[in-house]
């Protein structure tokens, strides 16, 4: 049988005596098959590439290196997974605030090409950069990542998460992390380093502002105390997960900026401002992604990532592309404020994508 072009179309060439697609035979032939089709290669344009078990690959994605199928999955607005505690969570939870270096590796996989430069800005104790290792091994290929920290005690962290990582990566026989360049220091300062347009994602947490800390640290201590402190009876200490336990956590990292702003408004200038330093660093056609969390305090929701995103586009030469966000269906639920008020038990995160602005954009 042949086709227009005088070739032979193998998703042809294996049907059943109903005349339907017979896939065991397409597999005993060796031929790829894609939900439930085979792949025709000889109709693939010269762009194209099949890669075994992840689909098609087009060679003029500039974004990232994933197939088709693997873009359509990650453009969906809404990140639904839990991430156990692994790579040395322990050690790496001292710090309240730290992102699970599994989800940065997926970030950094749709926003970035294998051997791209990463930075962090925020680095903290480096899950950036353990998901930019974590890439070569688990995802598309590794990536070259720099982090900055000012407080020494999270850089000593992240080196020893993973010089034990890699203690007992050796030990089962895989493959060690490679090590990212973290930097002690103040960001502002550091970023002067880098050279313009070198880098091809930047990818960080930023740091919060203080804010009604001791009133929420008294509402925390009643919720504890309550026998109403968590739907599964457990206390908020009771979760041992790669994530904040309850609405404002982050506003509390020990040893992170807290304090020094002393409005919204001053952190919202600061940030702005720190973004518009960055963005010389980041390539044209490179991105910028924030992880940013809302907050609920005095009785009333605060909208930060809708804030921020709107002090950093009017700083930065920055474009607002996308908002994802990352819901952990894991997370324990705590009950506040019942019976006598509505309080959202937060189990998101909101991640903002800026995109460098061009001249069309403007207009």
């Amino acid at each position: 049988m042949a086709d227009d072009g005088g070739r032979h179309r193998q998703s042809r060439l294996f049907t059943d005596d109903d005349g339907g697609f017979d896939a065991e035979r397409a597999r005993e032939e060796s031929l790829p098959v894609e939900d439930g089709e085979v792949i025709d290669t000889d109709e693939l344009a010269d762009h194209q590439t099949y890669l075994e078990g992840r689909g098609i690959y087009d060679e003029r994605n500039r974004v990232n290196d994933l197939t088709g199928k693997e873009w359509k999955y990650a453009t969906k607005s809404v990140i639904a997974e839990g991430y156990p505690p692994a790579l040395q969570h322990d050690l790496r939870r001292e710090h309240g605030g730290q992102k699970p270096p599994r989800l940065c590796a997926e970030l950094i996989g749709r926003f970035s090409k294998a051997g791209d430069t990463v930075l962090d800005p925020f680095a903290g104790v480096g899950g950036t950069l353990l998901g930019a290792s974590v890439c070569e091994h688990e995802g598309t290929g590794l990536r070259e990542a720099i982090g900055f920290e000012r407080t020494r005690r999270w850089v000593e962290i992240y080196e020893t998460a993973l010089v034990r990582e890699n203690e007992e990566r050796r030990e089962r026989g895989d493959p060690p992390l490679a090590e990212q360049e973290m930097r002690h220091g103040d960001c502002a300062d550091l970023i002067e380093e880098v050279p313009d347009d070198s880098v091809d994602l930047l990818l960080t947490d930023v740091p919060y502002w203080h804010m009604d800390e001791l009133e929420q640290t008294r509402n925390e201590r009643r919720t504890r105390e309550s026998s109403l402190g968590s739907f599964d009876g457990r206390d908020a200490d009771g979760v041992d997960d790669e994530s904040d336990d309850e609405p404002g956590a982050q506003s509390r990292r020990e040893g992170s900026t807290d304090g020094e702003w002393e409005t919204k408004a001053d952190w919202l200038d600061d940030m702005a401002t720190k973004f518009d330093c960055f963005t010389d660093a980041v390539a044209p056609d490179g991105h910028v992604v924030v992880f940013i969390g809302d907050m609920y305090r005095d009785q009333s929701y605060e909208f930060l990532s809708a804030e921020l995103a709107q002090a950093i586009e009017a700083a930065a030469p920055l474009t607002l592309a996308a908002t994802l966000i990352w819901y952990d269906p894991t997370k324990d639920l705590h009950v506040y404020g019942y019976p006598f008020s509505f309080v959202p038990s937060m189990v998101h995160q909101n991640v903002l994508v800026f995109r460098p602005a061009d001249d069309s954009d403007a207009n």
